[in-house]
């Protein structure tokens, strides 16, 4: 069908999908849909240290560094330091250029990594000891003036964060629910879950919510630590996202430095079978300097555009330096060399590399496309798509005005 190009802009503030006093209840859902060809640029636009700063100039800079190609959404972390709050500012900064926020729900207290932060467990969360919370962050979601991205359980089958199956239960099965199951992964599944119940309770409809597993897991090749076992089920996401990086310190790259290829050919299998409809986003990726990263970076961008993983559907560059505990420092960002940067701006001309949303209303994304405001649609590739000369043109799907009020 034809999507339609709504003839609005952001002007000096962002358009409401439903307004505060509007009837959330009558809104049917609004999601972030994978575009009908091409793949999704997206990218951590280096927003600091504590991967939070998010400010206009930041956006621009990176957009600025790849002659003026645009991203589709800006990932950034969400850090439950100081309680669970919604990032009602940072979001609408991101809405303001156009570009679609994806918070990364990161249930830590401290930069502690491994199992030490107790403070959010899963138990904790299912026990209801942060609904209240839940409850306030999902309403203030709710009212934000744009589509919104969300994931919980960064890279949760890896062993550094505090939300991860080994640090809530790992292997064992006999603490918690299904005794067949592992309690780790049983435990963050059922987490996620009663998270998205709370803002389905309160009515959100804006929200796309999204999966995201490590390629290689800690514990790795051990069943009980396999993706599906996290998987909340496709009742509840919306997208499967992964991580896939080679050496991300200089020491890394004297042991363990892969090609791309290398480590997508080796996860993808298990990732298109999470779920067989739901599409895939690589949401995080990248590789320290070194004398190879241009031809690491175009080798990556080539296997994506080629077809090979036919179910990604987006990619999000981490775009970010960082100093390690031993006092190295990883240069991930694209600007690390000249050379580097000039090898994926060459190869994102490649016409796979789309910078426009496409929107779904209705559940699963599975509703008729729709135009938001601020987010310029794409007319579709597919000829397939367009209206036959014998039936009158289908004209998409106008969201009613009250919304945007």
């Amino acid at each position: 069908m034809i999507k339609l190009l709504v003839k609005t802009t952001f002007a000096a503030t962002v358009i409401s999908l439903a307004s505060a006093g509007s009837a959330q209840s009558d809104m049917p859902p609004i999601k972030l849909a994978p575009p009908p060809t091409g793949i999704y640029h997206a990218a951590f636009p280096d927003f600091g240290p504590e991967e939070s700063i998010v400010t206009k100039q930041r956006i621009r800079r990176f957009s600025d560094k790849l002659n003026g190609r645009k991203i589709v959404w800006g990932y950034f972390s969400d850090n439950w330091f100081r309680g669970i709050r919604f990032p009602k500012n940072k979001v609408e900064t991101l809405l303001e250029e156009g570009v679609v926020p994806f918070i990364r729900l990161m249930s830590r207290s401290n930069w502690k990594e491994g199992c030490a932060d107790k403070k959010y467990r899963m138990e904790n969360i299912l026990s209801g000891k942060f609904d209240d919370q839940f409850r306030t962050y999902a309403r203030t979601a709710g009212e934000v003036r744009g589509p919104v991205m969300i994931e919980f359980g960064t890279e949760v089958n890896g062993n550094w964060f505090p939300w991860s199956g080994v640090c809530n239960g790992g292997s064992t099965s006999t603490a918690y629910g299904s005794p067949t199951l592992a309690d780790g992964p049983e435990r963050f599944r059922d987490a996620y879950r009663h998270i998205i119940d709370i803002f389905r309770a309160e009515d959100v409809h804006n929200v796309t919510w999204v999966f995201h597993v490590n390629g290689y897991g800690a514990p790795h090749n051990e069943s009980w630590n396999a993706y599906s076992a996290y998987y909340p089920g496709d009742d509840y996401i919306d997208w499967i996202g992964v991580s896939v990086y080679a050496a991300q310190t200089p020491r890394e790259l004297k042991s363990w430095n892969p090609r791309f290829r290398q480590v997508m050919d080796d996860v993808y299998p298990e990732l298109a079978a999470i779920s067989s409809r739901k599409p895939i986003a690589l949401l995080e990726f990248g590789v320290v300097e070194h004398a190879g990263k241009p031809q690491w970076l175009r080798d990556a961008l080539t296997d994506l555009s080629s077809g090979r993983y036919p179910r990604i559907k987006a990619m999000s560059y981490w775009h970010s330096n960082w100093e390690n505990g031993d006092g190295s420092r990883s240069r991930m960002r694209l600007d690390s060399s000249r050379a580097a940067l000039a090898a994926y701006r060459d190869a994102l001309t490649q016409s796979a590399f789309i910078e426009i949303p496409v929107f779904a209303r209705g559940p699963q994304l599975a509703g008729r496309h729709v135009g938001i405001p601020g987010f310029e649609q794409a007319q579709p590739d597919d000829p397939t798509e367009q209206a036959s000369k014998d039936e009158p043109a289908d004209e998409g799907t106008v969201l009613p005005a009250e919304w945007f009020e």
